[in-house]
């Protein structure tokens, strides 16, 4: 059985609109619930997830926007940043690096949580998606080691944004996961979530599939539903209480 871990703060970094209610919504639920602080970083607005006739860019994204805020607001998820990378299109560029290390450095999360960017087979019925692992290796790779390099990105002190590390990544997905999260009680508000992004659901009701998929990764951990992470520790315990992340405190305090 895994002991329920909760973050003083958490950012959650996705390609899209909907990518964190299908991977983690319940478990971030859990963690507002329990009051931490959730950011959620989008690297795209989802701007070409939308095929209907006469749909522009821009409206689309006016819509999957608001849908986004809308079920960041049923778990209860203040804080969304959207950066408006190029939907379809995204690669994991040094200038997206850059944009994930200022929020990480801005924000100073605990955890991390991301997608794996090894994943390319899902099934027999899905690849997964190209801005889902460039987003998920941009998050990655600006999580470890750049966030907390003092000489790289050293523009962002610019800003008052200074090196930090965090202390856990969670990456969700459900290959060579290390990690349950018993979402029983959440469950509902993750369905609820997904169910705000209207334009991607139309008719389809999520709660059956949600419920199977979340069944299965409880399966034998006696957990009636739960989402499911590999975890990966970048700072101790000990060292954890002695920083809290920050590289070089005596920096931050003299800016």
């Amino acid at each position: 059985m895994n002991t329920f871990y909760v973050p003083e703060s958490a950012l959650i970094i996705v390609a899209h609109p909907d990518d964190a209610e299908f991977s983690c919504a319940g478990t971030v639920a859990r963690w507002v619930k329990a009051g931490s602080r959730i950011l959620y970083v989008l690297c795209t607005s989802g701007e070409v997830g939308i095929s209907e006739p006469g749909m522009t860019r821009e409206r689309a994204i006016e819509i999957r926007e608001a849908e986004q805020m809308a079920a960041a607001e049923v778990v209860g998820v203040k804080q969304v940043v959207f950066l408006r990378e190029p939907d379809g299109l995204l690669q994991p560029t040094l200038e997206l690096r850059k944009k994930l290390v200022r929020e990480i450095r801005r924000f100073k999360p605990e955890v991390v949580v991301c997608g794996d960017p090894t994943i390319v087979w899902a099934g027999n019925e899905y690849i997964n998606h190209p801005d889902h692992r460039a987003a998920a290796t941009a998050a990655l790779d600006a999580t470890f080691p750049a966030a907390g390099q003092p000489n790289l990105f050293e523009e962002l002190a610019d800003e008052g944004y200074f090196a930090f590390k965090p202390r856990k990544v969670y990456v969700t997905g459900w290959q060579q996961t290390d990690l349950f999260v018993n979402i029983e009680e959440t469950i509902d508000l993750k369905i609820a979530a997904l169910r705000a992004h209207q334009s991607q659901m139309k008719d389809w009701d999520p709660e059956p599939r949600i419920k199977e998929w979340a069944a299965m990764r409880g399966q034998g951990k006696e957990m009636a539903y739960a989402e499911s992470f590999r975890v990966v520790t970048l700072v101790s315990d000990e060292n954890w209480e002695k920083t809290k992340g920050i590289v070089n405190a005596a920096e931050e305090t003299t800016a």
